[in-house]
């Protein structure tokens, strides 16, 4: 069983087919670079051209930087604020003439991670994904089962949108090692145990591939592991969700 996965980033809109029995991909992934500005106009082109690219023509599932209920955008992180009230799922069915299903894209990473990766077999207890890149997503699992739209990167820690402090954009930003970021990422990690009291915390992302060098920093009670999935969750998640749906 196929379908397609799609995860728009601040940087990249990158997708690809996935054989959803074992969450690998088909055929390497297509990215083409997030259009400045993020219009949905612009954004809508680029989706259908990586469809298009593959020549695909069945089910379709988005990770989008968004809350997103029954297909519409309620918010807009990293993209333009005239997503807001947009139904997305109706406009890149039309634009991709395959039927899609757009998701929270930290939503997406983390049915991935539960489906087949770090959280395989995690069906009791509480489970969190931290996605760390542009910004700080997050996605929860209660018993194996997806709680929508957490977008608890927007805590605020000492009175700041903790994905200003703690993401690896802000990491970039001020010019900070890992070792040094790691603080300000362990401050917002405790704030979420404190919160939450997750079991396991999965970080994904972009930093996943550098955990070792930051892991030994951070300081909770909760398990935490990398994801096994790394910069693929995203697209894996979509096409799962898509399936589902």
């Amino acid at each position: 069983m196929a379908s397609f996965g799609i995860d728009i980033g601040g940087s990249g809109i990158k997708g690809a087919p996935v054989d959803l029995s074992t969450g690998t991909m088909i055929s390497p992934r297509f990215r083409l670079p997030t259009p400045n500005e993020a219009k949905p106009k612009d954004v809508t082109e680029v989706v259908a051209q990586v469809v298009q690219y593959f020549n695909w023509k069945g089910k379709v599932g988005c990770g989008f930087p968004a809350v997103i209920r029954q297909g519409i955008a309620l918010t807009a992180a990293n993209v333009d604020h005239t997503w807001i009230n947009t139904n997305i799922d109706q406009l890149f069915t039309e634009a991709t003439q395959c039927p899609t299903k757009v998701i929270n894209d930290a939503d997406a990473a983390g049915l991935a991670e539960m489906a087949f990766g770090a959280g395989k077999g995690w069906d009791k207890g509480v489970v969190m994904l931290v996605t760390v890149g542009t910004g700080l997503g997050t996605s929860l699992f209660v018993d194996g089962r997806l709680f929508p739209n957490t977008e608890l990167g927007h805590i605020q820690i000492r009175g700041k949108d903790a994905e200003r402090r703690a993401s690896d954009a802000a990491r970039q930003h001020k010019d900070l090692s890992w070792e040094a970021w790691a603080d300000k990422f362990n401050e917002y990690l405790q704030e979420i145990e404190r919160l939450l009291y997750p079991d396991l915390i999965i970080i994904g992302g972009g930093a996943s591939k550098e955990y070792n060098r930051f892991a030994g920093a951070i300081k909770i009670h909760a398990q935490i592991v990398p994801a096994q999935l790394l910069n693929n969750a995203g697209i894996v998640g979509a096409a799962l969700a898509a399936e589902r749906e």
